[in-house]
């Protein structure tokens, strides 16, 4: 695996990174990797024919995570080389058939982009919790789910909500689900972890989301899907979030 690292920081944590990747897998295509002071998001990864490409913020090149953060972008990287098709399916594609002639907040229809990223995330983790230490995930999401939580405002006078994209209470819920089906799905975490204690009070903040619904939908994700298996799996979760009535057949 050739990487390549440019910009002021650390090349340890992606040489780490590529170190713990290549016990199981490998990348025939090179990795540039271009630290930058302020990129539009904290990583941003693009895959091109000839390498591929994964901007990182200087603050989360430098941060404890570092290691573990490249080596989940590579383990994308992975997934696309192996063409699965959670790498290749059109999550535009997904939410047409999951919503056509449906009406649908734009509120919502942003959270159905970033539940079709867990998906994705999903696949790509199951790498990362295979090849290496699962300890710094486990207090991440913690420590993240806890902060949403902290974050969530509390309803306002005479009705009003008061609700940013960040602290939405009902994608936390779904947050929620995600790093419990995760962690479960590898063994990673133990009864009685104060990420349950979270979960459940995101749910109590989302009583229009099933948090136990959701993680089943995670968890089902079948290793090795085809293309249909795939597709059908994100209309049903796009349905489930998006339609109150979660109403109308799954694409097959």
């Amino acid at each position: 695996m050739d990487i390549r690292v440019r910009g002021n920081g650390s090349v340890e944590p992606f040489l780490g990174a590529r170190d713990l990747l290549a016990t199981e897998y490998d990348l025939e295509l090179p990795v540039v990797v271009e630290i930058r002071e302020n990129p539009d998001e904290r990583t941003m990864a693009g895959h091109y024919e000839d390498r591929h490409e994964l901007t990182v913020s200087r603050r989360a090149a430098t941060s404890a995570m570092a290691r573990e953060l490249a080596l989940h972008e590579f383990a994308h990287m992975a997934r696309y080389e192996e063409e699965h098709p959670s790498h290749l399916q059109s999550t535009e594609e997904a939410l047409f058939l999951a919503l056509a002639g449906r009406s649908v907040e734009q509120r919502k229809l942003s959270h159905c982009y970033q539940i079709a990223n867990h998906m994705k995330d999903i696949y790509a983790d199951d790498i990362t919790l295979d090849i290496g230490p699962t300890t710094k995930l486990v207090d991440f999401m913690e420590s993240s789910l806890a902060r949403a939580l902290a974050e969530t405002p509390a309803a306002a006078p005479g009705g009003w909500t008061r609700q940013t994209v960040s602290t939405d209470p009902e994608i936390t819920a779904v947050n929620a689900a995600f790093a419990l089906a995760l962690l479960e799905r590898h063994g990673a975490i133990h009864d009685g972890h104060r990420l349950y204690d979270l979960a459940d009070a995101a749910a109590s903040d989302a009583p229009g989301v099933s948090v136990p619904r959701f993680k089943r939908h995670f968890q089902s994700l079948g290793e090795d899907p085809d293309e249909s298996e795939y597709r059908k799996a994100l209309v049903d979760v796009t349905r489930e979030y998006a339609l109150p009535d979660g109403d109308g057949p799954a694409a097959d």
